[in-house]
């Protein structure tokens, strides 16, 4: 069983920033498969581009371009490509710069892929100013570290509320993207669920409105596609649901703080 240390990796290294206990790294990935191995720190991993297969002891997750997992630091696993090519960010973060922040590291569990849009938009910035890396970037990606683990350890915590049954079914319509009309009383009918029940239970358990929830789901989606140079942003606009390209810019800058056109360019 190998043992990572420290910003190591399978591929090949693009670029590295090491932020005081805190290593953001971007990799290409060049061989068809791994070995079986685990990290001395948890991480999160984005996949910018390509398509993997993360396999570990309970199964194996398909990830394709925007997928963001989390491995904890004692989780084995091995990884497998699904396409030619593949690309990856890494965050990395040592034990003691949780102490040093007072955060809980043991509240992570496992190797999971998280879905919760909140989170993407977090690794979309902070990937934004690990690309700048102006006198700016650092203090920028120091706050957006801590909210990214505080929003990871919100979601983590809310795995533990008694939630009905139906939340889980409603996150997969939510998710589900031959759904062309999406409203209150579709979700009642469809749930089965008084519309009162639904609308007190997002907030609980989505930390957000639903209409909120939407949105990032739709930005969520559009920041994978924004690395295909083949694709037009009015594109883009339109296979994430917006209703034209200027509502998806307004949308995009709302929740990462800078045009799409702005975000693509610096990619």
């Amino acid at each position: 069983m190998k043992i990572l240390t420290k910003g190591k990796y399978y591929g090949e290294k693009k670029l590295e920033l090491d932020n005081k206990g805190v290593v953001l790294s971007e990799y290409d990935y060049r061989i068809p498969q791994t070995d079986w191995h685990y990290h001395e720190n948890p991480y999160f991993m984005y996949i910018i581009e390509g398509n993997l297969y993360d396999i570990n002891r309970k199964g194996k997750t398909n990830c394709p371009a925007g997928s963001l997992l989390l491995h904890n630091w004692n989780e084995t696993h091995y990884n497998a490509k699904a396409s030619e090519f593949a690309r990856g960010f890494h965050i990395e973060f040592e034990r003691n710069w949780y102490d040093q922040k007072k955060l809980d590291v043991d509240l992570w569990e496992g190797s999971q892929r998280i879905v919760n849009p909140a989170m993407h938009h977090l690794l979309g910035k902070i990937y934004y100013e690990f690309k700048c890396q102006d006198q700016y970037a650092a203090v920028s990606i120091d706050l957006l570290l801590l909210q990214l683990c505080e929003t990871s350890q919100l979601s983590q915590q809310s795995k533990h509320f008694n939630m009905p049954s139906w939340v889980s079914r409603l996150k997969e319509i939510l998710h589900d993207d031959t759904i062309e009309i999406l409203n209150l009383q579709f979700l009642s009918d469809e749930l089965g669920v008084h519309p009162v029940h639904i609308s007190r239970a997002i907030p609980k358990y989505f930390s957000t409105t639903l209409g909120s929830y939407m949105r990032q789901q739709k930005i969520q989606k559009a920041l994978p596609l924004l690395f295909d140079s083949s694709k037009s942003l009015g594109e883009i606009a339109y296979l994430c649901g917006f209703a034209d390209q200027s509502h998806f810019t307004r949308t995009f800058k709302l929740y990462l703080g800078a045009k799409p056109k702005d975000f693509r360019l610096l990619l």
